[in-house]
Protein backbone atom coordinates (compact mmCIF):
# COMPACT_ATOMS: atom_id res chain seq x y z
CA UNK A 1 0.00 0.00 0.00
CA UNK A 2 1.21 3.70 -0.51
CA UNK A 3 -0.73 5.52 1.70
CA UNK A 4 0.85 8.81 0.35
CA UNK A 5 -0.41 10.70 -3.05
CA UNK A 6 2.19 10.67 -5.43
CA UNK A 7 1.29 14.61 -6.19
CA UNK A 8 3.28 15.33 -2.78
CA UNK A 9 5.09 12.00 -2.14
CA UNK A 10 8.46 14.22 -3.20
CA UNK A 11 8.10 16.94 -1.35
CA UNK A 12 10.74 17.70 1.80
CA UNK A 13 9.99 18.93 5.16
CA UNK A 14 10.38 22.84 4.99
CA UNK A 15 13.38 23.84 5.39
CA UNK A 16 12.01 26.38 8.10
CA UNK A 17 11.01 23.00 10.32
CA UNK A 18 14.05 21.89 10.46
CA UNK A 19 15.82 25.69 11.46
CA UNK A 20 13.87 26.61 13.97
CA UNK A 21 14.05 23.35 15.41
CA UNK A 22 17.55 24.10 15.23
CA UNK A 23 17.51 27.22 16.81
CA UNK A 24 15.73 26.19 19.42
CA UNK A 25 17.82 23.05 20.56
CA UNK A 26 20.84 25.27 20.28
CA UNK A 27 19.16 28.43 21.91
CA UNK A 28 20.03 30.49 18.83
CA UNK A 29 18.83 34.05 17.93
CA UNK A 30 16.93 33.05 15.40
CA UNK A 31 17.08 35.42 12.42
CA UNK A 32 15.59 32.32 9.96
CA UNK A 33 11.74 32.46 9.67
CA UNK A 34 10.43 35.47 8.30
CA UNK A 35 7.93 36.72 11.49
CA UNK A 36 8.42 39.49 13.72
CA UNK A 37 9.05 38.94 17.00
CA UNK A 38 6.78 41.85 18.05
CA UNK A 39 3.60 42.67 17.48
CA UNK A 40 1.94 45.61 15.73
CA UNK A 41 -0.18 48.28 16.22
CA UNK A 42 -2.26 48.64 19.74
CA UNK A 43 -5.15 50.15 18.21
CA UNK A 44 -5.24 47.12 15.66
CA UNK A 45 -5.24 44.63 18.53
CA UNK A 46 -7.66 46.38 19.95
CA UNK A 47 -9.76 45.98 17.32
CA UNK A 48 -9.43 42.45 17.10
CA UNK A 49 -10.78 42.81 20.74
CA UNK A 50 -13.56 44.81 19.93
CA UNK A 51 -14.75 42.63 16.79
CA UNK A 52 -14.84 39.75 19.28
CA UNK A 53 -16.61 40.96 22.02
CA UNK A 54 -19.08 42.71 19.59
CA UNK A 55 -20.02 38.97 18.47
CA UNK A 56 -18.19 38.75 15.28
CA UNK A 57 -17.68 35.09 15.87
CA UNK A 58 -19.71 32.95 13.33
CA UNK A 59 -18.47 31.87 10.12
CA UNK A 60 -17.80 35.38 7.87
CA UNK A 61 -19.10 35.20 4.47
CA UNK A 62 -17.03 33.13 1.98
CA UNK A 63 -15.40 36.04 0.05
CA UNK A 64 -15.32 37.68 2.95
CA UNK A 65 -16.30 40.36 5.38
CA UNK A 66 -17.67 43.39 3.75
CA UNK A 67 -15.89 45.95 5.57
CA UNK A 68 -12.69 44.46 4.66
CA UNK A 69 -12.97 44.00 0.85
CA UNK A 70 -14.18 47.82 1.52
CA UNK A 71 -10.77 48.31 3.21
CA UNK A 72 -9.09 46.14 0.35
CA UNK A 73 -10.75 48.18 -1.85
CA UNK A 74 -9.65 51.92 -0.70
CA UNK A 75 -6.47 50.57 -0.03
CA UNK A 76 -5.82 50.22 -3.65
CA UNK A 77 -7.51 53.39 -4.98
CA UNK A 78 -5.30 55.60 -2.08
CA UNK A 79 -2.10 54.10 -3.20
CA UNK A 80 -1.87 52.76 -6.31
CA UNK A 81 -4.63 54.88 -8.62
CA UNK A 82 -6.54 51.53 -9.06
CA UNK A 83 -10.01 51.25 -8.86
CA UNK A 84 -11.52 48.15 -7.59
CA UNK A 85 -15.33 46.75 -7.02
CA UNK A 86 -15.31 44.97 -3.49
CA UNK A 87 -18.41 43.47 -4.26
CA UNK A 88 -16.51 41.28 -7.19
CA UNK A 89 -13.03 41.99 -7.69
CA UNK A 90 -11.75 40.98 -4.12
CA UNK A 91 -11.80 37.48 -2.27
CA UNK A 92 -10.60 36.89 1.35
CA UNK A 93 -8.27 34.37 1.70
CA UNK A 94 -6.72 32.77 4.97
CA UNK A 95 -3.72 34.21 4.05
CA UNK A 96 -1.50 34.89 1.04
CA UNK A 97 -0.35 32.13 1.10
CA UNK A 98 -3.94 30.14 0.61
CA UNK A 99 -4.46 32.64 -1.98
CA UNK A 100 -1.83 31.66 -4.02
CA UNK A 101 -2.54 28.06 -3.42
CA UNK A 102 -5.81 28.80 -4.80
CA UNK A 103 -5.30 30.45 -7.62
CA UNK A 104 -3.28 28.13 -9.16
CA UNK A 105 -5.70 25.23 -8.34
CA UNK A 106 -8.43 27.46 -9.75
CA UNK A 107 -6.22 28.73 -12.62
CA UNK A 108 -3.78 25.42 -13.72
CA UNK A 109 -4.86 22.40 -15.18
CA UNK A 110 -2.43 19.53 -15.88
CA UNK A 111 -0.22 20.46 -18.67
CA UNK A 112 -0.13 24.02 -17.86
CA UNK A 113 3.30 26.27 -17.34
CA UNK A 114 3.53 28.60 -14.71
CA UNK A 115 6.69 30.90 -15.13
CA UNK A 116 8.60 31.78 -11.46
CA UNK A 117 11.47 33.98 -10.96
CA UNK A 118 14.32 32.08 -8.69
CA UNK A 119 15.02 31.92 -5.99
CA UNK A 120 11.00 31.55 -4.84
CA UNK A 121 8.93 31.28 -2.18
CA UNK A 122 8.56 27.74 -1.34
CA UNK A 123 4.71 27.30 -1.67
CA UNK A 124 5.26 28.63 -5.77
CA UNK A 125 6.12 25.49 -6.52
CA UNK A 126 4.40 23.25 -4.60
CA UNK A 127 1.61 24.68 -5.42
CA UNK A 128 2.23 23.95 -9.37
CA UNK A 129 3.16 20.98 -8.81
CA UNK A 130 -0.55 19.84 -7.06
CA UNK A 131 -1.97 21.42 -9.73
CA UNK A 132 -0.40 18.84 -12.14
CA UNK A 133 1.48 22.33 -13.99
CA UNK A 134 5.09 22.54 -15.11
CA UNK A 135 6.81 25.06 -12.98
CA UNK A 136 9.39 26.98 -15.79
CA UNK A 137 12.43 28.76 -13.92
CA UNK A 138 14.13 32.15 -14.28
CA UNK A 139 17.39 33.30 -12.68
CA UNK A 140 17.57 35.91 -10.81
CA UNK A 141 21.30 36.89 -10.38
CA UNK A 142 22.96 38.92 -7.81
CA UNK A 143 24.58 42.36 -8.51
CA UNK A 144 27.81 42.41 -10.80
CA UNK A 145 30.04 44.46 -12.46
CA UNK A 146 27.43 45.16 -14.60
CA UNK A 147 24.21 45.49 -12.66
CA UNK A 148 23.91 47.36 -9.17
CA UNK A 149 21.08 45.45 -8.02
CA UNK A 150 19.30 41.90 -8.61
CA UNK A 151 18.35 41.44 -12.46
CA UNK A 152 17.29 38.70 -14.53
CA UNK A 153 17.97 38.41 -18.18
CA UNK A 154 15.40 39.55 -20.57
CA UNK A 155 16.29 37.27 -22.99
CA UNK A 156 15.90 34.23 -20.47
CA UNK A 157 12.48 35.34 -19.28
CA UNK A 158 11.18 35.82 -22.98
CA UNK A 159 12.09 32.22 -23.88
CA UNK A 160 10.03 30.77 -21.13
CA UNK A 161 6.57 31.40 -22.57
CA UNK A 162 5.26 29.00 -24.65
CA UNK A 163 2.27 28.23 -25.98
CA UNK A 164 1.50 26.22 -22.42
CA UNK A 165 2.21 29.19 -20.12
CA UNK A 166 -0.64 29.60 -17.94
CA UNK A 167 0.57 32.63 -16.04
CA UNK A 168 3.80 34.29 -14.69
CA UNK A 169 4.47 34.71 -11.22
CA UNK A 170 6.09 37.59 -9.98
CA UNK A 171 6.77 38.69 -6.13
CA UNK A 172 7.89 42.10 -6.10
CA UNK A 173 9.50 43.69 -2.97
CA UNK A 174 10.65 39.94 -3.33
CA UNK A 175 11.97 37.45 -1.11
CA UNK A 176 14.02 36.20 -0.51
CA UNK A 177 16.64 38.51 -2.61
CA UNK A 178 15.05 42.12 -1.88
CA UNK A 179 14.26 42.63 -5.13
CA UNK A 180 11.95 45.45 -6.01
CA UNK A 181 11.45 45.28 -9.37
CA UNK A 182 10.80 48.53 -11.29
CA UNK A 183 8.61 50.21 -13.40
CA UNK A 184 10.82 49.28 -16.86
CA UNK A 185 11.09 45.48 -15.67
CA UNK A 186 7.15 45.59 -15.34
CA UNK A 187 6.84 46.83 -18.44
CA UNK A 188 8.64 44.28 -20.45
CA UNK A 189 7.12 41.50 -18.41
CA UNK A 190 3.70 43.32 -18.96
CA UNK A 191 4.92 43.23 -23.01
CA UNK A 192 5.35 39.46 -22.80
CA UNK A 193 2.06 38.72 -21.06
CA UNK A 194 -0.20 40.77 -23.70
CA UNK A 195 1.69 39.40 -26.38
CA UNK A 196 1.51 35.70 -25.57
CA UNK A 197 -2.08 36.50 -23.96
CA UNK A 198 -0.72 34.83 -20.39
CA UNK A 199 -2.55 36.13 -17.31
CA UNK A 200 0.08 37.52 -14.01
CA UNK A 201 -0.34 36.69 -10.37
CA UNK A 202 1.62 39.41 -8.69
CA UNK A 203 2.51 38.73 -4.63
CA UNK A 204 2.33 41.63 -3.50
CA UNK A 205 2.77 41.25 0.18
CA UNK A 206 6.09 43.44 1.09
CA UNK A 207 4.38 46.13 -0.53
CA UNK A 208 5.05 48.94 2.18
CA UNK A 209 8.70 47.62 3.08
CA UNK A 210 11.03 49.31 0.15
CA UNK A 211 13.55 51.90 0.53
CA UNK A 212 14.61 54.94 -1.40
CA UNK A 213 15.04 55.31 -4.38
CA UNK A 214 13.29 52.21 -4.68
CA UNK A 215 9.55 52.16 -5.54
CA UNK A 216 6.38 49.80 -5.49
CA UNK A 217 4.44 49.66 -8.43
CA UNK A 218 1.75 47.84 -8.76
CA UNK A 219 1.54 45.07 -11.84
CA UNK A 220 -1.84 45.88 -12.53
CA UNK A 221 -1.40 49.56 -12.57
CA UNK A 222 0.75 49.06 -15.94
CA UNK A 223 -1.21 49.32 -19.14
CA UNK A 224 -3.17 46.30 -20.25
CA UNK A 225 -2.28 44.37 -17.10
CA UNK A 226 -5.72 45.09 -15.45
CA UNK A 227 -7.76 42.46 -16.95
CA UNK A 228 -5.11 40.03 -16.60
CA UNK A 229 -3.64 40.55 -13.50
CA UNK A 230 -4.45 38.60 -9.73
CA UNK A 231 -3.01 40.99 -7.06
CA UNK A 232 -2.18 39.19 -3.94
CA UNK A 233 -1.12 40.72 -0.37
CA UNK A 234 -2.18 40.54 2.94
CA UNK A 235 -2.13 42.00 6.50
CA UNK A 236 0.83 40.00 7.88
CA UNK A 237 3.64 41.99 6.77
CA UNK A 238 2.54 45.42 6.87
CA UNK A 239 0.88 44.96 9.94
CA UNK A 240 3.34 42.18 11.68
CA UNK A 241 0.30 40.18 12.77
CA UNK A 242 1.56 36.94 10.80
CA UNK A 243 -0.54 34.47 12.81
CA UNK A 244 -3.48 36.24 12.36
CA UNK A 245 -3.45 35.00 8.46
CA UNK A 246 -5.58 37.47 6.59
CA UNK A 247 -5.21 37.83 3.12
CA UNK A 248 -6.54 38.18 -0.30
CA UNK A 249 -6.88 38.40 -4.12
CA UNK A 250 -7.83 41.11 -6.38
CA UNK A 251 -8.75 40.80 -9.94
CA UNK A 252 -11.81 40.90 -12.78
CA UNK A 253 -14.62 39.00 -11.53
CA UNK A 254 -13.43 36.22 -14.02
CA UNK A 255 -10.77 35.77 -12.03
CA UNK A 256 -11.68 36.24 -8.60
CA UNK A 257 -14.71 33.55 -9.50
CA UNK A 258 -11.88 30.97 -9.91
CA UNK A 259 -10.39 32.15 -6.77
CA UNK A 260 -13.61 31.93 -4.94
CA UNK A 261 -14.19 28.05 -6.60
CA UNK A 262 -11.38 26.96 -4.71
CA UNK A 263 -10.93 29.06 -1.69
CA UNK A 264 -15.02 27.83 -0.45
CA UNK A 265 -13.82 23.67 -0.30
CA UNK A 266 -10.20 24.90 1.47
CA UNK A 267 -11.02 27.12 4.51
CA UNK A 268 -14.19 28.28 3.83
CA UNK A 269 -13.90 31.57 5.38
CA UNK A 270 -11.85 33.44 7.53
CA UNK A 271 -11.77 34.36 10.99
CA UNK A 272 -13.72 37.23 11.11
CA UNK A 273 -12.68 39.51 14.17
CA UNK A 274 -9.11 39.59 12.73
CA UNK A 275 -10.53 40.47 9.37
CA UNK A 276 -12.55 43.51 11.13
CA UNK A 277 -9.26 44.81 12.66
CA UNK A 278 -7.14 44.25 9.17
CA UNK A 279 -9.78 46.85 8.04
CA UNK A 280 -8.86 49.41 10.06
CA UNK A 281 -5.27 48.51 9.99
CA UNK A 282 -5.52 49.47 6.13
CA UNK A 283 -7.02 52.55 6.84
CA UNK A 284 -4.36 53.65 9.21
CA UNK A 285 -2.51 56.96 8.48
CA UNK A 286 0.12 57.60 5.55
CA UNK A 287 2.29 58.35 8.76
CA UNK A 288 1.87 54.69 9.53
CA UNK A 289 3.40 53.30 6.42
CA UNK A 290 5.93 56.11 6.20
CA UNK A 291 7.34 54.92 9.80
CA UNK A 292 7.40 51.20 8.70
CA UNK A 293 9.45 51.79 5.62
CA UNK A 294 12.05 53.63 7.77
CA UNK A 295 11.86 51.37 10.79
CA UNK A 296 12.88 48.35 8.74
CA UNK A 297 15.12 50.43 7.10
CA UNK A 298 17.08 51.55 10.20
CA UNK A 299 16.69 47.33 10.84
CA UNK A 300 18.19 46.68 7.41
CA UNK A 301 20.96 48.87 7.97
CA UNK A 302 22.35 47.50 11.50
CA UNK A 303 21.95 43.66 9.60
CA UNK A 304 23.89 45.10 6.41
CA UNK A 305 26.67 46.46 8.94
CA UNK A 306 27.08 43.58 11.55
CA UNK A 307 27.62 41.01 8.08
CA UNK A 308 29.70 42.84 6.81
CA UNK A 309 31.95 43.53 9.84
CA UNK A 310 32.04 39.44 10.35
CA UNK A 311 33.12 39.33 6.66
CA UNK A 312 29.79 37.79 5.26
CA UNK A 313 29.35 39.82 2.32
CA UNK A 314 25.75 41.40 2.31
CA UNK A 315 23.71 42.33 -0.68
CA UNK A 316 21.61 45.67 0.79
CA UNK A 317 17.65 44.81 -0.08
CA UNK A 318 15.47 47.49 -1.83
CA UNK A 319 12.63 46.04 -0.10
CA UNK A 320 11.17 43.33 1.99
CA UNK A 321 12.84 42.06 4.96
CA UNK A 322 15.67 39.72 4.17
CA UNK A 323 19.71 40.35 3.70
CA UNK A 324 20.95 37.86 1.27
CA UNK A 325 24.99 37.58 2.16
CA UNK A 326 27.53 35.70 0.27
CA UNK A 327 29.26 33.00 1.68
CA UNK A 328 31.17 31.34 -0.98
CA UNK A 329 34.58 32.38 0.08
CA UNK A 330 34.23 30.83 3.33
CA UNK A 331 35.00 27.64 2.75
CA UNK A 332 31.98 25.58 3.39
CA UNK A 333 30.50 22.78 0.85
CA UNK A 334 27.28 24.32 0.61
CA UNK A 335 24.87 26.78 2.10
CA UNK A 336 23.46 24.16 4.44
CA UNK A 337 26.12 23.11 6.36
CA UNK A 338 27.43 26.94 6.92
CA UNK A 339 23.65 28.08 8.09
CA UNK A 340 23.65 24.45 10.37
CA UNK A 341 27.27 25.70 11.71
CA UNK A 342 25.93 29.07 12.11
CA UNK A 343 23.77 28.13 14.11
CA UNK A 344 24.63 25.09 15.97
CA UNK A 345 28.28 26.63 17.04
CA UNK A 346 27.50 30.40 16.58
CA UNK A 347 24.14 30.76 17.84
CA UNK A 348 22.44 32.90 14.77
CA UNK A 349 20.06 30.52 12.45
CA UNK A 350 19.93 31.88 9.16
CA UNK A 351 18.25 30.32 6.17
CA UNK A 352 20.16 28.45 3.31
CA UNK A 353 18.34 29.50 0.31
CA UNK A 354 19.13 26.54 -2.31
CA UNK A 355 15.70 25.18 -0.47
CA UNK A 356 14.14 28.12 -2.67
CA UNK A 357 15.84 27.19 -6.14
CA UNK A 358 14.98 23.96 -7.90
CA UNK A 359 16.80 20.86 -7.64
CA UNK A 360 18.93 21.17 -10.88
CA UNK A 361 19.80 24.76 -9.82
CA UNK A 362 20.62 24.71 -6.29
CA UNK A 363 24.17 25.98 -7.02
CA UNK A 364 23.41 29.36 -7.72
CA UNK A 365 22.15 29.22 -4.56
CA UNK A 366 24.75 27.32 -2.64
CA UNK A 367 27.14 30.14 -1.82
CA UNK A 368 24.70 32.69 0.05
CA UNK A 369 22.83 32.96 3.20
CA UNK A 370 19.36 34.26 3.70
CA UNK A 371 18.76 36.74 7.16
CA UNK A 372 15.84 38.43 8.54
CA UNK A 373 15.69 41.67 9.58
CA UNK A 374 11.96 41.65 10.92
CA UNK A 375 13.19 41.59 14.67
CA UNK A 376 13.55 43.95 17.44
CA UNK A 377 16.71 45.73 18.24
CA UNK A 378 17.66 43.63 20.87
CA UNK A 379 17.47 40.60 18.62
CA UNK A 380 19.15 42.00 16.16
CA UNK A 381 21.86 43.42 18.65
CA UNK A 382 22.17 39.69 20.74
CA UNK A 383 22.85 37.87 17.24
CA UNK A 384 25.88 40.99 16.34
CA UNK A 385 27.46 40.30 19.80
CA UNK A 386 27.48 36.64 18.79
CA UNK A 387 28.86 37.08 15.72
CA UNK A 388 31.34 39.39 16.67
CA UNK A 389 32.47 37.46 19.32
CA UNK A 390 32.30 34.22 17.66
CA UNK A 391 32.32 34.37 13.97
CA UNK A 392 34.56 36.90 13.38
CA UNK A 393 37.31 35.09 15.39
CA UNK A 394 37.21 32.23 13.07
Amino acid sequence: MKPIAARIRDFPTTVFTEFSALAQKHQAVNLGQGFPDFDGPEEIREAAVRAVRGGVNQYAVSSGAVVLKEAVAEHALRFYGQKVDPGSEVIVTNGATEALFDVTLGLVDPGDEVIVFEPYYDSYVANVTMAGGVPRYVLLRPPDADHARWWYDPAELEAQFTSKTKFILLNTPHNPTGKVFDRAELEHIASLCIRHDVLAVADEVYEHITFEPARHVRLATIPGMAERTITISSGGKSFSFTGWKVGWAIGTPALCSAVQKTHQFVTFAVAGPMQHAIAEALRLPDAYFIELAQSYRKKRDLLVEMLDTVGLRPIAPDGAYFVMAQIGHLGFPDDFEFCRYLTRDIGVAAIPPTAFYAEHHRVHGSHLARFAFCKRDETLLSAREKLLARLSAK
